[in-house]
């Protein structure tokens, strides 16, 4: 069983001319606009995603404007009647003057999480003006992913994504579920690392770090199997299943590899685990 934490669907209407531009690092482009087709619709994301070896995925909503949108009705719409996608919204205080109403109606139509992109919109993570949102995600039992480290796109402000601005959160929130994305790349892997050891409530996922080099970038990633989580990142990383055989490869313990690949995940989102919806 595969979670895939970490997947952002693009329709090219929408995307922005620098993220086409990192698209087009790992993709031809006639390769991408065909797989794009086939994914612009709920059973065609599925059966793509299921044809990488992933039996649910993690479907995020992004609105800005370095990388493109996909904003929280259009996610839902895309995942309707799929189980295996899972949708994570998003929200900006700046945008939704009432976070907590908006999370609430967010989550009574379907989303199962949010997703906050601080160095795309500029904010730090513990900024007071989120704390009623954090307030009421714990109360809804809804997780909260943040993007943390570097970020590749022109505009970027990278200073927004230091861990340890969410050391106020997950200390003032213990009942809500915080996942670091990215783990800090590159540049605050040791703090994200710290995180995920100190707090109960945190997690990593490993969305665009190379599975192959896990060990050089969490050293203590054999200590923390029961907090990493697998993220492809796709279309920005298209090898999914390459990665997927990469983390089973890794000399950590069967138990450890499983929390990674499923079991965390699952915990996070309370899924059972049930081999590919169909």
């Amino acid at each position: 069983m595969v979670i895939d934490f970490h997947v952002h669907p693009v329709r090219w209407p929408e995307v922005t001319p620098d993220f086409e531009r990192f698209l087009a690092q790992a993709w031809d482009r006639d390769e991408l606009v065909a797989v794009q087709a086939e994914c612009g619709t709920g059973p065609g994301l599925a059966a793509y995603l299921r044809s990488c070896g992933v039996d649910r995925a993690v479907v995020l909503a992004e609105v800005n404007a370095l990388t493109g949108r996909m904003d929280n009705q259009s996610l839902l719409e895309l995942c309707r009647g799929q189980d295996m996608l899972i949708p994570f919204g998003t929200l900006n205080f700046r945008r939704d003057m009432d976070m907590p109403a908006v999370l609430a109606g967010l989550v009574s139509d379907g989303v199962r999480g949010i997703k906050l992109y601080p160095t795309y919109e500029y904010f730090y993570p513990n900024d007071p003006m989120l704390y009623p949102f954090y307030a009421k995600a714990q109360e809804l039992g809804v997780p909260v992913m943040l993007h943390t480290g570097s970020s590749v796109f022109p505009g970027s402000r990278i200073k927004y994504g230091n861990p340890l601005f969410l050391d106020d959160v997950a200390v003032d929130f213990p009942g809500l579920t915080l996942v670091l994305s990215h783990a800090g790349r590159p540049i605050w892997y040791a703090e994200a690392e710290f995180m995920a050891r100190y707090h109960e409530n945190v997690y990593l996922d490993i969305a665009g770090l190379p599975p192959k080099n896990l060990l050089t970038y969490l050293p203590n990633a054999d200590r923390l199997g029961h907090k990493l989580i697998f993220g492809s990142d796709w279309p920005g990383d298209r090898t999914i299943e390459r990665n997927i055989e990469a983390v089973r490869r890794l000399p950590l313990p069967p138990a450890a590899i499983e929390g990674i690949l499923f079991g965390n995940a699952a915990k996070i989102l309370r899924v059972a685990p049930v081999a590919n919806d169909t």
